[in-house]
């Protein structure tokens, strides 16, 4: 059983992490979660069965690090897991948030109104750009959001893009917002080095630029 002040006063709550690729986002969830043995709190970890990067049943960082999880092909299927988990958990962490289904949202309300903590770390935008509507579903309703940024990967900036390398989409085909890949498909950029930014998709008349 968790320390009783463990989560404060608070009985359930939604703590997201998000940002680009190569921001860190796996690696602050597990280090969150490591910091719950020194709180006696349990955990379960969720991870979805499209993400077959580790392997399955593993979430991994960039650093090393690496935990057993629970691979899920659908969001309600994390409710069962929690039921029928052998001791009582207190926190739900759940990694790679963006590839589930957009009930995902509800899932996690429901844990925490019914008193779990819930992490989500997760991808906040495709590499067009474009939000991930699951992540900006939970963002919308989480208590706290913390987005990363990862280091551009052509001027050194901060990032907050993720760019699909043309290679990549030559290879693998087709504009699909899911296609799973590491170093050798993306690189992190910042607004002003990725490619799509640049482009004005909604027709705007044309701007000129401001003074810096």
């Amino acid at each position: 059983m968790a320390k009783v002040n463990a989560f404060g006063r608070q009985k359930g709550w939604i703590e997201v992490i998000c940002g680009p690729m190569f921001a860190g986002k796996s690696e602050e969830l597990l280090r969150r979660i490591n910091l719950l043995k020194y709180s006696e709190a349990k955990y379960l970890l969720f991870t979805p069965t499209k993400d077959t990067r580790s392997g399955g049943k593993r979430a991994k960082s960039r650093d090393g690090r690496e935990f057993t999880s629970i691979s899920v092909e659908k969001a309600i299927d994390i409710i069962g897991h929690v039921n029928k988990a052998s001791e009582i958990v207190q926190v739900v962490a759940i990694d790679e948030a963006q590839f589930f289904d957009e009930e995902l949202c509800n899932v996690c309300n429901y844990l925490a109104n019914n008193n779990y903590i819930v992490l989500v770390a997760g991808l906040d935008m495709d590499f067009d750009g474009n939000p991930f509507k699951t992540m900006t579903n939970i963002i919308t309703v989480a208590e706290k959001v913390t987005k990363l940024k990862a280091i551009c990967m052509t001027c050194g900036a901060e990032a907050s893009f993720s760019e699909r390398l043309k290679s990549a989409q030559k290879k693998q085909g087709g504009r699909d917002q899911i296609m799973i890949g590491d170093i050798e498909s993306y690189e992190a950029r910042c607004r002003h080095c990725h490619t799509l930014s640049k482009a004005n998709p909604w027709n705007f008349p044309k701007l000129r630029k401001a003074k810096v």
